[in-house]
């Protein structure tokens, strides 16, 4: 179709306009979203360093504390009272908003107990079993508190993601189609008033010869 076939109508310009303005304004609201939630991981990318670091730590000391009532508590006395506690951890999770992102809130409820708390007797134990369950009650807090660190994260970066795709289509694509297409249309408008502006001074010449 030649150029001149096509005659748009001013109303169509308004709506380009329209249009424009309304992705300019999505475009902006977006690129401060995508700011929001760059710096908002950025924070909790720090406290999942730290809650790795304090993780890894707390295993190990875990690690080291079951060998050693192991070895002088004995494998049965150790087995007989893990199962002697009653009361195991429970664990809650609800939905947090963090920048219009859904994460995890995760808490967790009887991990840490008292001596008595624990089931086992306190006579014929050695206080290296209470620092034991000491060190496995404290290292399920960080795991939990790890875990929400991390969920939270990752669906932080999912959406920053699919933040910048859509602000990168606004300001590479629809943006400057739409403006493309209003220049189109205002150039065609101004030609075809250029035309009727000629055509008319014709017909007044025509008239008054």
């Amino acid at each position: 179709m030649a150029m001149q076939d096509i005659k748009p109508t001013r109303s169509e310009l308004i709506n380009i306009k329209r249009k424009i303005k309304l992705s300019e304004r999505g475009y902006n609201i977006l690129k401060m979203k995508r700011d929001g939630l760059i710096l908002e991981f950025f924070g909790v990318l720090d406290e999942a360093k730290n809650t790795r670091g304090e993780l890894q730590k707390k295993y190990q000391l875990a690690k080291e504390m079951i060998a050693l009532s192991n070895t002088i508590e004995g494998t049965i006395s150790l087995k007989a009272a893990a199962f002697s506690v009653k009361e195991t951890p429970e664990i809650s999770v609800k939905p947090k908003n963090v920048m219009g992102v859904v994460v995890p809130e995760i808490t967790s409820k009887k991990v840490r107990k008292q001596l008595l708390e624990r089931g086992y007797g306190l006579l014929g134990t050695s206080p290296v079993l209470d620092e034991t369950a000491n060190a496995y009650e404290s290292l399920v807090d960080s795991v939990v508190r790890s875990a929400e660190i991390e969920t939270t994260m990752k669906k932080l970066l999912d959406e920053i993601e699919s933040t910048k795709r859509r602000v990168n289509a606004l300001e590479y694509r629809v943006i400057p189609e739409l403006t493309e297409a209003r220049d189109f249309i205002k150039m065609r408008l101004d030609e075809m008033e250029r035309e009727e502006l000629f055509r008319l001074k014709k017909i007044k010449a025509r008239t008054a010869a």
